[in-house]
């Protein structure tokens, strides 16, 4: 796996975390490459959306204009404006809807700092780009990747896989307990249900080693802060010489926010086998990738089904998506984990497929959307480090309540997992209040 490291500076709060990028970088103005670095340093101030800083060496200076434009920042000290030539045509970083084009004018369109304080030295004469008008993008890839497996993530990204593994990788926390560390997007920091759900699976898996989880079913009542830690207390119901089960419930700030039964299994040879076969459905290399803001995670989507969009074509309510992630720890309990953190992604999509002028760019903002219970079945071990194909099928839309039977296959169309989805699509105005995107359900 490609190490993550960070260095937190010195400076008093709020503090800057300071990542060395990994990933090829670029920036583009329109249609014109004006950096491209493989040494890009991502910026991370709380409560900010992350920035990327490029070494002026790699940025094309011919075509920023220094105009005088002088600033001082409080934390990061003196520093000086660019502008790009003209207005260009380009589309908003994901928000609200990567589709809509708008115009955007380059005066003052990025900056480097100067005259930083001590501390974040590191900050002198690199240049950052303004997100929201300047297109930068990661190029999501490592050394002797094929062409096929190169996939583009525009940035600012929620992170990189690896972190995704830390979070689910819960910690011992007690006695029959465990937690978790925190780390939210800056857009939305609440905890999706469907990393709860995989986060148990792996204390399930920690609690009793040896055993495969074979089915969980987990209900998300209170919704949680993700810049915050989760607990994870288990009770055991009981435990024989083939079976573990298991009660979880997932507490912040002495609250819980889901709770689920798990059962685990030794598992044994067959006496009978079979499996429900794969609908036909393109392979992952005939599938339109989809950057859902993790580098590291490569997802497919099969005929470009997914859209946020309330504008995107109407349709079956299915989604077939194709998801691997780069670099996995040899743990059957974190691709197990990896596996149902994808669960809670696709099914409300699917389900608003057929409907014209309603999408998911409408989510927490005039809809009520979320997920209120997964339950998932492990028929096989998971390689979550191979490509995994999610069959989502959406079977009832109605009373506010959505309901969809998924399957998960391997690539050559074996199934790994079965699950069931049971969501919520309600308007905020039949509750009387307005919604805030960044905390609403």
């Amino acid at each position: 796996m490609q190490p993550v490291s960070t260095e937190v500076t010195p400076a008093a709060e709020p503090a800057i975390v300071r990542r060395p990028g990994f990933h090829q970088a670029r920036a583009w103005w329109g249609d014109e490459l004006v950096a491209e670095t493989t040494a890009a340093v991502r910026g991370q101030e709380p409560g900010q959306p992350p920035t990327l800083y490029f070494p002026p060496s790699d940025v094309r200076f011919d075509v920023l204009h220094d105009e005088g434009h002088e600033v001082v920042c409080p934390v990061k000290g003196a520093g000086r404006l660019w502008t790009l030539e003209g207005k260009v045509r380009d589309a908003p970083a994901r928000w609200p809807d990567p589709a809509d084009e708008v115009t955007v004018d380059g005066r003052d369109a990025a900056w480097s700092f100067s005259a930083p304080p001590a501390q974040l030295s590191w900050l002198s004469g690199l240049v950052a780009f303004d997100h929201d008008r300047v297109r930068v993008e990661l190029v999501d890839a490592v050394e002797g990747d094929a062409p096929r497996d190169v996939s583009i993530k525009q940035f600012p990204t929620w992170g990189d896989a690896a972190d995704l593994i830390d979070i689910l990788d819960v910690r011992p926390g007690g006695e029959r307990r465990y937690e978790s560390v925190g780390l939210a997007g800056h857009r939305r920091p609440v905890v999706e249900g469907s990393q709860m759900l995989g986060q148990s699976i792996v204390a399930a898996g920690r609690h009793a080693p040896g055993r495969r989880v074979v089915s969980a079913h987990m209900m998300f009542y209170r919704a949680a802060d993700a810049t915050r830690p989760l607990g994870f207390e288990i009770e055991e119901l009981s435990s024989g010489r083939s079976f573990t089960a298991l009660i979880v419930h997932v507490s912040q700030d002495g609250r819980r926010r889901a709770s689920g039964t798990l059962l685990l299994d030794v598992t044994a040879p067959d006496v009978i086998r079979h499996g429900d076969p794969a609908p036909a459905a393109a392979g992952p290399y005939d599938s339109e990738p989809c950057d859902m803001t993790v580098t590291g995670r490569d997802i497919r989507v099969v005929d470009g089904a997914y859209s946020d969009g309330s504008d995107a074509p109407v349709g079956p309510p299915v989604i077939d998506t194709w998801v691997r992630f780069r670099a996995v720890p040899a743990d059957p309990y974190l691709h197990a984990g990896l596996l149902a953190q994808f669960t809670g992604h696709m099914s409300i999509a699917a389900a608003l497929r057929p409907y014209e002028g309603i999408g998911q760019d409408q989510a927490h903002r005039t809809l009520s959307m979320g997920i209120n219970a997964i339950a998932i079945s492990f028929h096989a071990d998971v390689r979550a480090d191979e490509w995994m194909r999610y069959h989502h099928l959406s079977t009832f839309a109605g009373d506010g309540m959505t309901h969809s039977e998924c399957r998960v296959y391997n690539e050559a169309g074996e199934l790994l997992a079965s699950f069931t989805v049971e969501a919520m699509v309600r308007s905020f105005a039949s509750q009387g209040r307005p919604g805030d995107s960044r905390t609403a359900i």
